[in-house]
């Protein structure tokens, strides 16, 4: 084999020849491409907290939704001595049933004072209290977005016509707009359920819980309106609004492929933020009577009729309380990790 000479001038005809697949490979300095959903997701799996919040809420929800439609038990069912039972207590009748070989169900957190099993209930309570938060999250998010980034893209005599009026709504008292529309709606939402097909679910959830997702659409709204509008205000002015703006690009895809793209952070944050509040606003309702009809339980109603003998089964307060804190800390958990994992701007 002849001997390179490295002094030598002569030129080599082997360092033109076409790179082989492994020297095109080591040149490969980036990485993998992947979709922005993707990146986030991968991110999000980092964060530890966030995952096991993922985790609860995903049970929370199997059990609220799935578990009592096999439960041995209903949430309206009474039964006729198993009043006041305590945790995996029988009643004498079921004791009987028990020694004459018949297989019978625990009550696993007793009953209450009607005896109705409290474990079916707190998780029908836990469904109706989730389903208000994330339905009347869904709501403030799709109308605050809407009405927020229209008035801080075109800002101006626009602008200032829509915050004035979002000043207007927030001077009204939520609450006894709830109780003008639970009086008012109360007998024509009742004829609507009695009349028309398929409208019988109204006395089922009741018309106090109507009356909170009505609210919750004229007047809730506004401070996701004001996040969105402030955060608009600020991406309006980046490059790649200008560059879209110049190539012919319509407002409404300039607001929804550009501008709500990139306040996916702060949306999501602020409606996980906004379940867990909801939530508490549907159980303080509850807790005055106000929100769904007897005998569909909430977790706010659990608490409000477990007042009365607090000394005596303080675990029917607890229970739902607990519930309660649960949801809304893992809701928390979720939505910070979901700010560090989508937040474009929060990318290392």
């Amino acid at each position: 084999m002849e001997k390179k000479n490295n002094f030598s001038f002569q030129l080599d005809v082997t360092d033109f020849l076409p790179a082989d697949e492994s020297e095109k490979q080591s040149m490969v300095i980036m990485r993998e491409s992947t979709s922005f959903w993707k990146d986030g997701y991968r991110r999000l799996k980092r964060n530890k907290l966030a995952m096991i919040s993922f985790v609860v809420i995903v049970i929370v929800l199997i059990m609220a939704f799935i578990v009592p439609s096999f439960y041995p038990y209903s949430y309206e069912q009474q039964i006729r001595g198993s009043e006041n039972l305590g945790v995996m207590e029988y009643s004498k009748e079921e004791i009987a049933r028990m020694e004459a070989g018949e297989k019978v169900f625990p009550h696993l957190l007793g009953t209450d004072s009607l005896g109705r099993d409290i474990t079916i209930r707190l998780l029908m309570g836990s469904r109706i209290s989730l389903l208000v938060g994330i339905v009347a999250s869904v709501i403030i998010l799709v109308i605050g977005s809407i009405y927020g980034s229209i008035a801080g893209y075109f800002g101006g005599k626009v602008d200032m016509i829509m915050m004035r009026a979002v000043d207007i709504i927030y001077t009204v008292p939520d609450i006894l707009i709830i109780i003008l529309l639970s009086v008012t709606l109360k007998y024509p939402l009742r004829d609507l359920a009695e009349k028309v097909p398929g409208f019988q679910w109204i006395e089922t959830v009741g018309v106090g819980l109507i009356s909170i997702f009505i609210v919750f659409s004229l007047l809730y709204w506004v401070g996701m309106s004001r996040i969105v509008r402030s955060q608009i205000l600020t991406l309006k002015e980046q490059e790649y609004v200008v560059a879209a703006k110049a190539l012919g690009a319509s407002s409404s895809r300039i607001i929804r492929k550009h501008l709500l793209t990139n306040s996916i952070g702060i949306l999501i944050v602020t409606t996980t933020l906004q379940i867990p509040a909801s939530i508490f606003t549907e159980s303080f309702l509850s807790f005055l009577g106000l929100g769904v009809s007897a005998p569909m339980p909430s977790l706010g109603s659990m608490a409000s009729q477990a007042i009365g003998g607090i000394n005596s089964y303080p675990l029917r307060l607890l229970a739902p309380a607990a519930m309660i804190s649960l949801i809304i800390l893992s809701f928390n958990l979720l939505g910070d990790g979901l700010r560090d994992a989508f937040d474009p701007k929060l990318k290392n």
